[in-house]
């Protein structure tokens, strides 16, 4: 058995679930609109540009969790499921999932977005296990605080051989990381085989120096 890890946003799915659900927040009247979503805007064009200060970043998209019961916050994923994420889930993503399935491999995502998020769609989407940025929880609610290393850049790293030493029939020298961000150079630098999905600019140019596998789970179908 190999570990197939996968990154999510623009990766299996067409879309970035992170700035979705803030987008997704504000159509609900649920944060200072126009603040937000401005807010929002610049945060994702800096994870684009490798410049995101992310734990500024989550000072802001982890604050609405602390402000809402958890009865309202799943009904509003329900609909953010169905509205947001199931038409952004690519076709070509379900079938290299199926794959790595039928070969027997761990199939791991590995985001940079929070559980509360993700959660769901690792389930929709029939993996063996998520690492995702968790929101810390007091008392059964969330505090708008993140827990432990942000699973972001040179922390998914972290956070995978973290993992593994709870896994350790599985590990990185056998393993396929599949990623459309500059920003997991650090964890393509570790795998086995490494997979440029669908790429930004920066890291197409790197995947080509290093001669790395670049692959679209987009392109129409043969």
């Amino acid at each position: 058995m190999s570990l197939a890890i996968f990154d999510l946003d623009n990766t299996l799915l067409s879309c970035d679930s992170d700035h979705a659900w803030g987008e997704f927040m504000v159509e609900q009247g649920a944060v200072d609109g126009e603040a937000y979503r401005r807010a929002n805007d610049q945060y994702l064009r800096d994870y684009r540009a490798g410049e995101l200060d992310i734990m500024a970043y989550l000072s802001m998209a982890l604050k609405p969790l602390s402000e809402h019961s958890e009865e309202q916050l799943n009904a509003w994923h329900q609909q953010f499921m169905a509205c947001k994420i199931e038409p952004h889930v690519l076709p070509q993503g379900e079938e290299l999932l199926a794959w790595h399935r039928q070969r027997g491999d761990f199939l791991l995502i590995v985001t940079a977005t929070n559980r509360f998020i993700t959660g769901p769609i690792a389930r929709r989407l029939g993996v063996d296990d998520l690492i995702a940025i968790e929101a810390e929880r007091e008392n059964g609610r969330y505090t708008g605080r993140v827990e432990g290393v942000p699973s972001y850049r040179e922390g998914k790293v972290t956070r995978v051989r973290e993992w593994l030493e709870e896994h350790p029939t599985l590990a990185l020298d056998d393993a396929w990381f599949y990623s459309d961000s500059i920003n997991d150079r650090y964890l393509l630098e570790e795998v086995a085989t490494p997979v440029a999905v669908d790429p930004d600019e920066e890291l197409e140019k790197l995947a080509r120096e290093r001669g790395w596998r670049v692959l679209s789970l987009r392109a129409p179908s043969a």
